[in-house]
């Protein structure tokens, strides 16, 4: 009996290592994604606690030239949230772009696992069908053998 050999196996074993490189630059954009967001969610955290200590300075009383300090530094504080904003826009386009490479290779790898699964059991029909000729073939040499005795 031959031994079973699907004959796109390089071609998967290759795309399977194309998902998992795939795989692999999707989490790292993930990892990106995450640390940027976190940046933003502590410069808008900063931003709000600045501005309370704002309000709480002027109802105590401040000096203008601290008015002016805090204003300069809420400005400041304001256009890197904007940068970190397009950062984060930017991180997260690149993480979808990575999601959708990656369902793209997975269903290219189940396309061909698919492909593998039928070839298989079409390759048992046939092994099936050789072993019942077989069978055939001897019980018929078997028969023809008492008939001639």
């Amino acid at each position: 009996m031959l031994q079973y050999q699907y004959r796109f196996e390089k071609v998967l074993t290759i795309r399977e290592q194309e998902k998992q490189q795939t795989e692999m630059a999707y989490k790292q954009a993930v990892n990106s994604f995450e640390e940027v967001a976190t940046k933003l969610y502590e410069l808008l955290k900063k931003k709000e606690e600045l501005i309370e200590f704002q309000n709480d300075k002027l109802k105590i009383g401040a000096t203008i030239d601290e008015i002016h300090h805090y204003a300069k530094f809420l400005g400041s504080l304001e256009h890197s949230i904007t940068d970190m904003q397009q950062k984060v826009i930017q991180a997260r386009t690149k993480m979808n772009w990575h999601e959708q490479k990656l369902v793209e290779k997975n269903l290219e790898v189940r396309k061909f696992e698919k492909m593998r699964e039928k070839d298989f059991e079409a390759y048992k029909e046939e092994q099936d069908k050789l072993e019942m000729l077989r069978l055939d073939e001897i019980s018929l040499l078997m028969y023809n053998k008492k008939e001639i005795r």
